[in-house]
């Protein structure tokens, strides 16, 4: 496999030094190796189109898995030191709302990951989908499809579950859904078992799961060992093919999930990337996954935001990013202001792959 991205050279000019913030530990920590690996892929395609803005992209890695505030801390040294042009890449709300105080009026931010939405800071882009476009139609589509009426929300207790749930409960009322009750468990959580009770117990139809990581890898586990999984719907929309795996085929039966991105699917973009990553990385690579590609997608959206401006000016991007729109492994990437649309789609787990069922 190639070598991971290159280290910031802080004393050359002609460098357009990229901070990506993507988890090494923690929950979310088994997103680290693929974000690292196509990362390495997205900067090798900007430099062989000319960089961005005629210099040379390079990217350091910072860990998004740490506690926020160490985060903020680490980037905050790197800005005051002129030593990063732009921040991207996946990470959970909790560190997004660390780090983006510390950018503010000083350099461009595209937050990549699945989001609770609403985030409206000047020089803040968020390229991830939201739950609107996400949750909502999927809730739809099992009432309409499975008979998935009534639910039971398990999420691990930080900014976006609880901004999602409480987005959840209006869509119930548009959708004449049922939420059945709701827990929060702390993120890192080891034993699911109580909330895996709480799922049984509540005579609902399938559970909504908003946990990242290896915490919804123990959830399911759990599940399953409880014979839930046999007569109960999961849906989450973070779920990716390194959980699958993690939490082992038995513990995937019905199983669906809503993302922008999943390996399988077939359109020209998503197999070109998958070709061009395989092709650098080898078929031993981590597995590409939705929070890997997104932050491919932050490069490009740093790329083209920078094209339409014609410059890095942090006045002149927040002018320019409405409207800003390519062509990716997504399909059409357009931002309305600055909060990316996208195609959702929805795929139920299918051993250690996922198989798209239909597009929300």
């Amino acid at each position: 496999m190639a070598t991971g991205p290159v280290i910031l050279d802080r004393g050359r000019a002609d460098l357009w030094r990229v901070a990506m913030v993507v988890p090494l530990q923690g929950p979310a920590g088994l997103f680290g190796p693929s974000c690292e690996a196509i990362t390495d892929l997205a900067v090798r395609e900007l430099n062989e189109r000319g960089g961005i803005l005629g210099r040379e992209v390079v990217a350091e890695v910072v860990d998004g898995g740490a506690a926020p505030e160490i985060v903020a801390t680490e980037l905050r040294a790197l800005v005051e030191r002129g030593a990063v042009d732009a921040v991207t890449g996946w990470h959970i709300s909790s560190v997004r709302h660390a780090i983006a105080p510390v950018l503010a009026d000083r350099v461009p931010y595209v937050y990549t990951s699945l989001y609770e939405g609403g985030e409206r800071r000047p020089g803040v882009f968020c390229s991830g989908e939201t739950p609107r476009c996400q949750i909502a139609p999927a809730l739809r589509w099992l009432r309409d499809n499975l008979g998935a009426r009534d639910w039971f929300i398990v999420g691990d207790d930080y900014v976006w579950p609880r901004g999602s749930t409480a987005a959840v409960h209006q869509y119930a009322r548009e959708l004449g859904l049922r939420i059945r009750g709701e827990t929060f468990v702390g993120l890192g959580t080891p034993d699911m078992g109580r909330a895996v009770d709480l799922v049984r117990d509540a005579g609902c139809d399938g559970v909504l799961m908003l946990l990242v990581g290896q915490d919804a890898v123990e959830f399911n586990r759990c599940f399953a060992a409880r014979g839930l999984h046999e007569r109960l719907l999961r849906f989450s929309p973070l779920m990716e093919e390194n959980m699958l795996i993690a939490s082992g085929e038995a513990s995937t039966k019905n199983l669906f999930v809503a993302a922008g991105y999943f390996r399988s699917l077939v359109s020209a973009g998503a197999m070109d990337l998958l070709g061009s990553y395989v092709r650098l990385h080898g078929v031993h690579a981590p597995p590409l996954n939705n929070a890997a590609e997104s932050c491919y997608e932050g490069l490009h959206t740093l790329a083209q935001l920078t094209h339409r401006a014609g410059s890095a000016d942090l006045r002149d991007l927040n002018a320019a990013i409405d409207g800003t729109a390519y062509d990716g492994p997504r399909g059409t990437m357009e931002f309305h202001g600055p909060q990316a649309a996208q195609h959702v789609h929805l795929a139920v787990a299918d051993g250690y792959e996922f198989d798209v069922v239909t597009r929300l």
